[in-house]
C-alpha cells in the first residue's frame, strides 16, 4: 500500500465522524478547557473577613499571611507586595512557614523587607521553620527585619487610639526558645492574662487542629495556617481533601470557624506547590481581616 493510499484511508476514517458529533466535541472542549484552567488557577486572591466587636471603637485592618514556603511572587515579591499595599492594613500578622528552609531564607527576606518598611509586623514559627534545623537562626533573621516574633508572648498594638492584644505560640512541633521547653498548652497558660484586660485579643498559632484547646481560653480571634486549604477542594461540597496533621477531609482546612465564643480564621496559604501536589480550586490567598465596632 502506498503512502497516498494510507493517507486516503485515514482521511476517509476522519470523514466518518458526523459533523454534529464534531461540533459537540468542539463545544465540549470549549467548556472543559476554561473549567480546567479554573481548577488549576494559582493566581493570588484576597480572602476577606469582617468581625464585629464592642471591644473596638474604630475599624482596624490586618493582613494575615501563612505558608509562603519560600515561594516567590514576581521579582522581589512585587506581585505579593502589590496586593498587600492594595489592602492597606494597619499591621501584618505572619502565622508560620514563611521560610521553608535556611538556604531559601532570602526569598522570604524579600517579602519581609517589603512589608516591614511600611507596616508593623508580628509573627510566630511554623513547623517548617523548626524542621529546618535552623529555627533560632530563622527567628533572628525575621527579627533583623523588624518582625516581632511572639513565642509564648504577647504584645500590645496601639492603633487608632485603641489597644489590640496580639499573642503568639511557637509551633506544636517546636520547643519554645526560652530557658525551658514549653508545650502548646503551657504556652497558652502563660498568655491567658492577656485576654483579661478588655482589649480585643488575637492569638497567632500555626496549627488549626488545636482549635478546641485554643477556644477554652478567652481569645476573641485565632489565626492559623498549616492546612494549605486541604490542597484539593470542590467549592460548596468539599472544603479540603487532605491537610498536614489532620489527614483526609480535614475539619479545619480553611475559612471561618467558631467555638466557645472564639472565632478562628484559617488561611489557605501562599505556596502553590505546583511542582509537587497541584492545588485544585484552591488558589493561594492573602487574608484580609477587618475588626469593626459592633453596630
Amino acid at each position: 500500500m502506498t503512502q497516498v493510499e494510507k493517507k486516503n484511508i485515514v482521511r476517509s476514517r476522519m470523514t466518518r465522524i458526523p459533523k454534529r458529533t464534531r461540533v459537540l466535541l468542539v463545544i465540549l472542549v470549549m467548556i472543559l478547557l476554561p473549567m480546567l484552567l479554573g481548577v488549576l488557577d494559582n493566581r493570588l486572591v484576597f480572602a476577606t473577613y469582617t468581625i464585629e466587636t464592642d471591644e473596638v471603637t474604630q475599624p482596624v485592618r490586618f493582613v494575615m499571611l501563612s505558608d509562603l514556603h519560600s515561594k516567590r511572587y514576581g521579582d522581589g515579591q512585587t506581585d505579593l507586595l502589590r496586593m498587600i499595599d492594595e489592602a492597606d492594613p494597619d499591621a501584618i500578622l505572619l502565622v508560620g512557614d514563611v521560610c521553608d528552609h535556611w538556604d531559601a531564607r532570602d526569598v522570604a527576606g524579600e517579602l519581609l523587607l517589603g512589608i516591614t518598611k511600611k507596616y508593623p509586623c508580628f509573627g510566630v514559627s511554623g513547623n517548617h521553620e523548626y524542621w529546618s534545623g535552623k529555627s533560632e537562626e530563622i527567628q533572628a533573621y525575621y527579627e533583623s527585619f523588624g518582625v516581632q516574633v511572639l513565642e509564648a508572648a504577647s504584645s500590645t498594638f496601639e492603633v487608632n487610639g485603641q489597644s489590640i492584644q496580639i499573642c503568639g505560640i511557637t509551633d506544636a512541633d517546636a520547643p519554645c526558645y526560652s530557658d525551658m521547653t514549653l508545650t502548646s498548652a503551657e504556652q497558652m497558660n502563660l498568655l491567658a492574662p492577656a485576654t483579661q484586660n478588655g482589649d480585643f485579643s488575637i492569638l497567632l498559632a500555626h496549627r488549626p487542629e488545636l482549635f478546641e484547646m485554643y477556644s477554652t481560653y478567652e481569645f476573641d480571634l485565632v489565626l492559623s495556617g498549616h492546612a494549605h486549604g486541604g490542597q484539593w477542594r470542590i467549592p460548596g461540597l468539599i472544603n479540603g481533601v487532605a491537610a498536614p496533621s489532620q489527614g483526609w477531609f480535614p475539619r479545619y482546612a480553611g475559612g471561618w470557624y467558631e467555638e466557645n465564643g472564639t472565632v478562628m480564621i484559617v488561611g489557605r496559604g501562599l505556596a502553590n506547590n505546583a511542582g509537587l501536589i497541584p492545588r485544585f480550586f484552591n488558589p493561594p490567598e492573602v487574608v484580609v481581616i477587618d475588626i469593626v465596632p459592633q453596630e
